[in-house]
């Protein structure tokens, strides 16, 4: 597989460096889909990605779907091989325990952060609110209805909705680099029910603006998720 796309012009008529619009938003198209194939395991961990049979099956040109693997190897959901082309990254104990050491002071701080804001503003409600609060709800809905992939979807949300209510957009472009890893992380795991309400407990402390028990229940909250990934993917004790 030819991975490094060309400098010269292309068909478009785009000069080298520039891209155009219909070509972004397909290459952001194909990373979406191969993303979520990586996270619901379709493409299991391991697994060759082959651009042709890629770019087929998402009925698609070669170009976008290139940049689509280029842009998740950055993510670290795909690795180089050694010769060409690329494989599904799999996921050892010294990449989750990495995982975690990055995400925890993140997520800690994004609730702090978000807890912070909801407090200058209040009596007002954020609209950043009303949407933590709807993926917490559609977590709880997708748990009831026994929906492994929605829950995990929701349960993605519900993090991501947070750094977007710390208003902090350089803390939104580092956790960006972290969301496929997690995503991955968080289908390949159980959801212990205790797990699902503390994100209950961490919504009550943001949207109260309470900003250090917000951060103390996401520290106990991703620490208690590390305990559980581990015990899941490498039968910790």
């Amino acid at each position: 597989m030819a991975y490094v796309a060309g400098s010269s012009a292309g068909r478009d008529g785009t000069r080298p460096g520039e891209e155009a619009p219909a070509r972004t938003s397909l290459s952001a198209r194909a990373r979406d889909a191969v993303r979520q194939r990586i996270v619901d395991r379709r493409y299991p961990q391991g697994a060759r990605l082959v651009e042709r049979e890629i770019a087929e099956e998402l009925r698609m040109s070669r170009v976008p779907v290139r940049e689509a693997l280029r842009a998740l190897v950055g993510e670290g959901l795909l690795e180089l091989l050694p010769h060409s082309g690329v494989r599904v990254r799999r996921l050892e104990r010294a990449d989750v325990e990495h995982l975690y050491e990055v995400w925890e002071p993140l997520a800690v701080q994004a609730s702090r952060l978000a807890a912070r804001r909801v407090a200058r503003a209040a009596p007002d409600e954020l609209p950043g609110t009303a949407a933590l609060r709807a993926s917490l709800d559609r977590a709880e809905q997708a748990a009831d209805a026994d929906e492994g992939a929605r829950e995990v979807a929701a349960h993605t949300a519900f993090h991501e909705d947070i750094v977007a209510l710390s208003g902090n957009p350089m803390l939104a472009r580092t956790m960006e680099q972290l969301s496929g890893q997690l995503q991955l992380l968080f289908g390949m795991r159980e959801e212990p029910e205790h797990m699902r309400a503390q994100h209950a407990v961490m919504f009550r402390y943001i949207a109260a603006g309470d900003e250090e028990s917000a951060a103390a229940s996401t520290l106990l909250h991703v620490r208690d998720s590390r305990t559980v990934a581990l015990r899941s993917l490498f039968d910790d004790a």
